[in-house]
């Protein structure tokens, strides 16, 4: 996605970094990801996803809120405190679709399960 600077209305689902990471993983392979922030403490993701997405979203373990019509979608975040892990230029859509998301989000939590029940090594 071209970097235009216009912004857009969007809603930002937050998870935390280590499920975040391993989504954006999935993402990538498979349908591709919207733009998503990282907190400089490296502790939670921020995935744009469409406006609306917000009286919607019920995930345990992640949070959605309204951006409004501020959202960060080019140049510098709007988010104190944020970076860009996928900048606007980066991504292949100016938001992450949140069915997509929902289910990049679940199967990250379910992998890492399966890591951490195998004391952090997955044998074959």
């Amino acid at each position: 996605m071209a970097d235009t600077g216009d912004t857009a209305a969007c809603d930002v689902v937050t998870v935390p970094a280590r499920q975040g990471l391993e989504a954006v993983d999935l993402l990538r392979l498979r349908h591709g990801v919207g733009p998503v922030l990282h907190d400089r403490e490296g502790e939670t993701l921020g995935f744009l996803v469409p406006p609306g997405t917000a009286a919607r979203w019920n995930l345990p373990g992640s949070a959605c809120t309204r951006a409004g019509t501020d959202a960060p979608v080019g140049g510098r975040p709007s988010v104190a405190g944020s970076c860009w892990l996928v900048p606007p230029e980066g991504a292949v859509a100016r938001a992450t679709e949140p069915e997509r998301l929902r289910a990049a989000i679940y199967e990250a939590v379910n992998t890492l399960a399966v890591v951490d029940r195998c004391g952090g090594v997955v044998r074959r």
